[in-house]
């Protein structure tokens, strides 16, 4: 029987409220969205389609799609009070609703496979640089990181990185998830702020700022917006029942609205930091900004080798994407987590150790395939490491976030209550989840898979 719309009564499996207070709420969100998107991913993108034109066009798609779905998703989560799945049953109590919330879930759980992967990475090079093992400037710094992760060492650090995840998600929502983002994300700003002021002291450094501040709209394609508008969706930890299963820790007296506008502002400053930390320092030691993962792993390293004091504020660079990937893991892993204990009925503990266990077996073929032992193992070309991230990044969060708009545009009558919003502002949500949204995400799943390839 679907529970009460809007109740606050609801708990997990194991019997027991668990509750976000207001700052832990939005605290734990920026973690979720502020993850290797923001630190590793959209640095790349933007310099390879064209800098300040590219950054302003993702402001405006996370504005027009990012926000309104955000809003849906957490509106949801409060009021069904139940996982990713009972959430959409519990508004509804029809029961293809609950099947169809799996996806979430699946999404969720297979991107912590392989998410957990490059997550051990970062911490594994955080401990190089501050160990001054990265110092050398002689250093082939891409065969380095070759031999490392075609070797077994990235088994242990995605192990460390499991543990980690575990023991937070293991402590629960108040006492775990918001305890441990209330250190480190301001932690991160803090290390951002650092880096920051380093890059842009930089000799060369203005020529970095300008690529990435001053527009050159000739560069923009409509290629360029897509990603833009694939990336405002991605980063925001959309369609993958995050923000969804957060929600349904918010307490009622929260302001959806609010939280949504300050988790996206949030999200656009952490971008905003990223790209005045790597752009000067890509522009000042003459490297390309568009190297995908080797920009983090094999072109700035030799940047912060030739850096005075490189060693410390490499360690201080990568202690960053350490941070970035694991608040984003504590999200991640809670959405199976809180399935798991309320379908199952188990305790957070035994659902935690069960699920880290299986996500990091699963994780081990795509820790090997990058150029370790089974490299050999490709589909259609992708390693079994980049089948994890195309199927869940191109195919499964898009249709989650299809499914948030298409429930809450047509299939859920009082979202504009739950969402504290009435009047322009409801009927402006309603027709953007209704009709731009859904047109929107399709076309970036038409996009991503290649079916269109716009010039």
């Amino acid at each position: 029987m679907a529970q009460k719309e809007g109740s606050d009564s609801a708990s997990t499996g194991s019997g027991k409220i668990e509750r976000f207070s207001t700052s832990g709420f939005i605290l734990a969100a920026i973690g979720s969205s502020v993850g290797l998107g923001n630190m590793w991913k959209f640095p790349y993108i933007t310099g390879k389609y064209g800098g300040a034109a590219f950054f302003l066009m993702f402001i405006i798609c996370l504005i027009v799609v990012g926000l309104p779905i955000l809003l849906a998703e957490m509106a949801i989560g409060r009021s069904g009070r139940g996982n990713a799945a009972a959430s959409l049953f519990n508004i509804t109590g029809k029961k293809h609703w609950k099947w169809i919330g799996t996806i979430p879930v699946v999404t969720s759980f297979l991107i912590m496979c392989y998410y957990g992967v490059v997550a051990g990475w970062t911490l594994h090079y955080t401990v190089l640089s501050f160990s001054g093992s990265l110092s050398d400037v002689n250093t082939d710094f891409t065969a380095a990181f070759t031999n490392f992760a075609g070797g077994y060492a990235p088994l242990f650090w995605q192990a460390v990185v499991m543990l980690i995840t575990g023991i937070v998600i293991a402590k629960g929502v108040s006492g775990g998830i918001e305890k441990y983002n209330k250190i480190l994300i301001p932690g991160f700003l803090v290390i951002l702020l650092i880096l920051m002021f380093r890059s842009l002291t930089l000799p060369g450094a203005a020529a970095g700022v300008e690529f990435f501040l001053a527009p050159d709209f000739s560069k923009l394609s409509r290629a360029s917006i897509l990603t833009a508008l694939g990336h405002a969706f991605f980063s925001l930890s959309l369609g993958m029942g995050c923000m969804l299963t957060y929600g349904s820790y918010v307490r009622k007296e929260q302001s959806l609205g609010k939280a949504a506008l300050a988790i996206g502002a949030g999200d656009l400053f952490y971008a905003l930091l990223a790209g005045l930390i790597i752009f000067p320092t890509v522009f000042s030691y003459g490297l390309k900004p568009d190297q995908g993962v080797g920009l983090a792993f094999m072109a700035l390293p030799a940047a912060f080798a030739q850096m005075p004091l490189g060693a410390f504020f490499g360690g201080l660079f990568f202690l960053l994407l350490a941070i970035a990937a694991i608040t984003s893991c504590f999200s991640i892993l809670e959405v199976p987590v809180a399935y798991a204990m309320g379908q199952w009925n188990w305790t957070r503990k035994k659902a935690a150790s069960i699920v880290c266990i299986f996500s990091f077996i699963l994780g081990v073929p795509a820790a090997l395939s990058v150029g370790g032992v089974l490299s050999f193992i490709t589909l259609d070309g992708k390693s079994i490491f980049d089948v994890f991230d195309f199927v869940t990044s191109y195919i499964l969060m898009p249709v989650g976030g299809f499914i948030v708009t298409i429930f809450t545009g047509y299939a859920w009558k009082r979202a504009g209550e739950e969402a504290g919003i009435s009047g322009f502002w409801y009927n402006t949500w309603m027709f953007i989840l209704r009709y731009v949204a859904p047109i929107l995400i399709i076309l970036i799943f038409l996009y991503s898979v290649g079916i269109i390839q716009p010039e």
